[in-house]
């Protein structure tokens, strides 16, 4: 194992573990304090928590609900998905657990909409920060990326049904004013974490590399996409090179940069921005 892995190791899970803590202090000191719900799995564990608190005599955290619903997604993103992300991912999970229970929760504002909308920009870099080195905050993530690669429906779907329910939901038991404000919430977290990694759910890599081959075998060990092999010549050297032409989701956009860097640091690679594909970009 080499000192350069280790660092860059080491550097994930410190970023892994900020991103959850900003998730943490959002939820305790802005959204949970306002009955306002996050995306995803996690908006799902608040409003569970809320439902069994107010109408069962069972009180459960959001994040031990968190924990839990994430506990078979996870067995199942290591199985479809990947060993690396899932891990990850489910450090993230778990951190935003601890996170929670040690953070208080706390009334900042009395300001609905302010609530909405700092918890909803203080999550969404957490979520960004994650996503741009590899992993994810867990649940409906790995749920969208198994369904999407299934389907080849875009990821953005999926996430979109799943908020869809969080939203009509906490609207017919606690009020339209409240829904109406998770959806302020949403639609901030959606434009930050945009910019913080990138709003395309698919991304086109062409990469010309001198080691092609060695370069094919080792995404192909990583990923399950596709790839096309064009000839390629140097303008300035005349080198013969290689071309590879592949489509992937913004979730595999790490783990590409690193295999380019560790397989072929002087490859040349152009990523481009994919406004939509026909046909299947999986590897047969």
């Amino acid at each position: 194992m080499s000192r350069d892995f280790v660092v860059l190791e080491s550097k994930k899970v410190v970023v892994v573990l900020f991103g959850a803590l900003l998730n943490a202090l959002a939820l305790n000191l802005f959204l949970i304090p306002a009955n306002v719900y996050a995306s995803g799995f996690t908006g799902i564990a608040q409003l569970l928590s809320s439902v069994l608190s107010d109408y069962t005599p069972f009180n459960i955290s959001t994040g031990i609900l968190l924990l839990l619903l994430n506990i078979p997604v996870t067995i199942l993103g290591w199985l479809k998905v990947g060993k690396s992300f899932t891990f990850y991912s489910f450090v993230s999970v778990l951190s935003t657990t601890v996170f929670l229970g040690f953070i208080p929760i706390t009334h900042l504002s009395p300001d609905i909409l302010l609530n909405a909308v700092f918890g909803g920009v203080i999550a969404a870099i957490g979520v960004g920060i994650t996503l741009k080195w590899g992993a994810s905050t867990g649940g409906m993530d790995i749920i969208a990326m198994i369904l999407s690669r299934l389907k080849d429906r875009p990821v953005g779907t999926y996430f979109f049904l799943m908020n869809s329910v969080i939203i009509l939901t906490a609207g017919q038991l606690y009020g339209w004013e409240k829904a109406l404000y998770t959806l302020v919430t949403l639609y901030v977290s959606t434009r930050v974490i945009d910019a913080i990694h990138t709003r395309h759910e698919k991304l086109t890599a062409m990469v010309i590399t001198k080691n092609s081959a060695e370069l094919k075998q080792a995404i192909h060990s990583k990923l399950v996409r596709g790839i096309t092999t064009l000839p390629a010549k140097g303008g300035f050297t005349n080198e013969e090179k290689e071309m590879l032409f592949i489509v992937i989701t913004r979730y595999e956009l790490y783990d590409l940069e690193h295999i380019i860097k560790e397989v072929d640091p002087g490859a040349f690679t152009n990523i481009v921005e994919t406004a939509g594909i026909f046909g299947f970009f999986r590897r047969d």
